[in-house]
């Protein structure tokens, strides 16, 4: 079943929170972690207010600094994560250079990577400049190899739904 039930969200949505919690708790340097549609919609996120249980990533307090947009920090990374997605998709096509796997961009005050989940989905995440790049790389590969056959279009409703469901 994965519609979502009067008890909260499936379990492969759970599983998708749940994996996503862990990214971010287990591999240091990670700031935040948006997941986006391959219309740029954000799906999950690691900011307060996202899809998830109790105990999770979704329910430690985001610094008020950070909180920018319609939905806060999430909503930039989505919004960055997809046109980098796009800026990348349209220059590898024209460079006749296949898929894009990974994109990251290294800033003096951090990093962003963006990793291609599954039919256009993307996973992004913000770390601090100190962050070991290649643990970042590593985990964000895992998580999809683990999310990608979760992710299907009936998650992925779900998850945009909750999302606008969200205040």
């Amino acid at each position: 079943m994965t519609a979502p039930s009067t008890y909260g969200p499936s379990t492969q949505a759970r599983n998708l929170q749940w994996l996503l919690t862990d990214l971010v708790e287990e591999v240091p340097g990670i700031v935040s972690v948006a997941v986006v549609s391959s219309d740029g919609l954000l799906l999950l996120s690691s900011e307060t207010g996202s899809t998830g249980g109790e105990g999770d990533a979704a329910d430690r307090p985001v610094p008020q600094a950070r909180l920018k947009g319609p939905r806060g920090a999430s909503a930039d990374l989505a919004t960055i994560v997809s046109g980098l997605g796009s800026l990348t998709t349209g220059a590898a096509q024209l460079m006749d250079g296949g898929g894009v796997k990974q994109t990251m961009v290294a800033m003096e005050h951090g990093s962003v990577f963006v990793t291609a989940i599954s039919d256009g989905s993307l996973l992004g995440v913000h770390a601090t400049p100190d962050c070991d790049m290649s643990v970042v790389a590593y985990h964000m590969a895992l998580f999809v190899g683990r999310a990608g056959h979760v992710l299907t279009p009936e998650v992925r409703s779900e998850l945009r739904q909750s999302m606008e469901n969200t205040p």
